[in-house]
């Protein structure tokens, strides 16, 4: 069964939502009497190193490297919510990334979205200088560009959607049907950050990965670095595993203990997020000083009508530019509730400037190409009272332009 998901108030009709999220998101990974003094709540597993009956022979953990009770919980809880078979987690979103290109070789091809988190883009273009893997950054919002790019190195396909900061949207069925169709051994990999297991579900359209950053709206307080891949694919989680372990860049049971805690209220959190910002979207739309929206619930997003296909629900995720390009600056450093920084998905609401800040290393003729440019501003929609975020975006507008 689903639930009904009709967005805020008069906002547009979306996929309905998994009506089991909200008890698999508190249940799933965990049952209490697994343990012998039954902890409702997970306990959290510090311990480095755990004791062997004989030789090599241990109770499902020897080092916690390869492997801890606190994390497993985590990861189980991850793969449930995205109907896969297997998570794994990582000390950052960028080390899920890493640990997913170390399973290429040299001389392979990757086809990734043109519009992409800096960090992702900036991996990618090293690795054609470290290790001569080769990356074509394409618009996967269209088809022919896709079967342009693949070619027999292809090994890896990277779509993120919605994408950062232009926040386009991938038909991740059809790309993942058209890429499978030139070649079952291509890898499809979706960056499903911005809407989370609650919204989209790539694994069911096709895709043979999903990658996370944990850090932004799945742990969801601002107060953890963590990473997550989950796979239905057996063979990709064997050789994940092994990379997992050989390069060590596994998180603290004591953040997955943090994160295992913000999943509990997800579907709490996701739905505000949503709201907020559509509301924000539509008063930003209306505003005169503002040239345009982009929020893929409003009509004049390009990707409208695939983006309610696709997904059950937007994040809190806006972009917009300011008419003047001058004033986005002095905007961000009047704005008084929200916060100017970089990052996403916390309860707090944050702004900033993806031009010089979150893609500053994005080459400058992508930039340009993309619209990324100095009057762009990206806005994190947080979980604060919606008449106090309106407030402060329009008392921002207003002063920076006046003070121009």
């Amino acid at each position: 069964m689903s639930g009904d998901n009709t967005g805020a108030g008069d906002g547009p009709l979306w996929l309905p939502t998994d009506s089991g999220f909200a008890t698999a998101a508190i249940h799933s990974g965990y049952v209490p009497k697994d343990w012998s003094y039954a902890p409702v709540v997970p306990s959290i597993s510090l311990s480095t190193t755990f004791e062997q009956d004989a030789p090599a022979q241990h109770r499902g953990y020897e080092y916690t490297r390869s492997g801890n009770p606190t994390r497993q919980i985590l990861e189980d809880t991850l793969a449930a919510l995205d109907k896969g078979k297997h998570g794994l987690v990582y000390s950052s979103g960028l080390a899920a990334t890493t640990n997913l290109i170390a399973m290429l070789n040299t001389g392979d091809h990757v086809i990734c979205m043109d519009d992409v988190y800096g960090g992702t883009g900036r991996l990618f273009r090293q690795m054609k200088k470290s290790s001569n893997i080769e990356t074509d950054f394409v618009d996967l919002t269209d088809l022919s560009k896709v079967t342009a790019a693949l070619s027999k190195d292809t090994k890896m396909v990277w779509i993120e959607t919605p994408t950062n900061p232009i926040l386009k949207i991938v038909d991740i069925a059809a790309v993942s049907e058209l890429v499978h169709a030139f070649s079952k051994d291509i890898i499809v990999v979706v960056d499903n950050t911005f809407l989370t297991s609650y919204f989209q579900r790539p694994l069911t359209l096709g895709a043979d990965a999903v990658v996370y950053s944990l850090t932004k709206y799945v742990n969801g307080h601002s107060d953890v670095l963590m990473g997550a891949i989950v796979t239905s694919r057996d063979d990709l989680k064997e050789r994940l595993a092994f990379l997992q372990n050989s390069l060590g860049a596994v998180p603290s049971p004591f953040d997955c203990y943090l994160v295992i805690r913000s999943i509990r209220t997800l579907h709490v959190r996701m739905p505000l997020h949503m709201k907020n910002a559509f509301q924000i979207a539509k008063f930003l739309a209306s505003h005169p000083l503002v040239e345009k929206v982009i929020h893929p619930g409003l009509p004049s997003h390009p990707q409208h009508q695939l983006a309610l296909k696709q997904s059950s629900g937007h994040s809190g995720l806006i972009s917009f530019y300011i008419k003047s390009p001058g004033d986005s600056s002095k905007f961000l450093q009047k704005l008084k509730v929200f916060s100017l920084a970089e990052s996403l998905g916390g309860y707090e609401s944050l702004a900033e400037l993806p031009f010089s800040m979150t893609h500053a290393s994005v080459p400058e003729d992508l930039r340009a190409k993309l619209g990324i440019t100095e009057s762009l501003v990206r806005l994190s929609v947080g979980l604060e009272s919606l008449e106090d975020l309106i407030a402060d975006l329009d008392a921002a507008l207003k002063s920076s332009a006046n003070q121009a």
